[in-house]
């Protein structure tokens, strides 16, 4: 059964859609900023467009009136230095980069405090759906509120900072200088050996001292005591993000089954 929600009068709507997964947000001023988050179960056999629009048949959450709905997207990023970057060519350079995207809408996420503009794929007929139910609709990145964060969080001490945020079987490696990208790539990653080796490569690839420098991991990691044996077997400093910790006990720690990057986004923005 469909849990009903008091969520008259909220102000914001947020829709996170991966390759696999969606999942609604939102909160309730009246009810003392109460976040309700909702997960979505595909019907695998129909495409995700038909699924949202079952959702907005189904879903209560969706049937409500709200003065903004902004939609999380995981989809292969493109990074371009934001000197460089120009709205027209996009699609170009995104398509040229990643294959079996040519029917998607192709949007970008401005990172001004990191010089850089992420460009990223939307499905085409999933966000007719939503432009059809919503007016005013922004789509960003799904990683990028996670970017940030851990940009302004590896100003914190004096040594180096290697990130790895898991989600969907999929691991996010990121290290900064100042205000720029060091690396930030993305790898499919099957078991904790997978995330090892490449971890292992990437630290000794950007030159990152294993007495001295720092590796973090966050998310949903694959047996994370396992790779965190391991990687200090070659690493001194290894430390595991604990969310609820890291953001100051807030409520959306709590909540089952919140990726991450939704958690960020609620806490620290887009």
């Amino acid at each position: 059964m469909q849990e009903k929600y008091n969520i008259t009068n909220s102000q914001r709507l947020i829709i996170r859609s991966s390759r696999n997964h969606l999942a609604f947000a939102t909160v309730a001023p009246e009810r003392d900023s109460e976040i309700y988050y909702e997960p979505y179960i595909l019907d695998s056999g129909i495409s995700m467009a038909a699924n949202m629009r079952e959702a907005f048949r189904t879903r209560t959450i969706l049937q409500e009136t709200y003065a903004h709905v902004l939609v999380m997207v995981d989809t292969p990023v493109l990074m371009i230095p934001l000197e460089i970057f120009h709205e027209e060519e996009e699609r170009t350079l995104y398509l040229h980069s990643f294959h079996d995207y040519e029917k998607d809408e192709i949007a970008h996420t401005v990172l001004p405090d990191l010089n850089c503009v992420a460009v990223f794929g939307i499905n085409r007929d999933f966000k007719l759906v939503i432009d059809d139910h919503f007016e005013q609709v922004t789509f960003i990145a799904a990683i990028a509120p996670v970017w940030r964060y851990l940009h302004q969080r590896s100003y914190t001490g004096i040594r180096e900072k290697l990130y790895a945020y898991f989600h969907e079987r999929h691991m996010e490696v990121i290290a900064y200088g100042q205000n720029h990208f060091k690396f930030c790539n993305t790898f499919d990653v099957q078991d904790p050996h997978d995330a090892l080796y490449y971890l292992l490569y990437i630290w000794k690839q950007i030159g990152l001292q294993a007495e001295r420098d720092e590796i973090h991991l966050v998310g949903d990691i694959p047996d994370s005591d396992w790779l965190t044996e391991e990687l200090k077997k070659y690493i001194k400093r290894v430390y595991v993000i604990n969310p609820s910790g890291d953001f100051n006990r807030s409520i959306v720690t709590q909540i089952e089954g919140m990726p991450y990057d939704l958690m960020t986004l609620f806490v620290k923005g887009r």
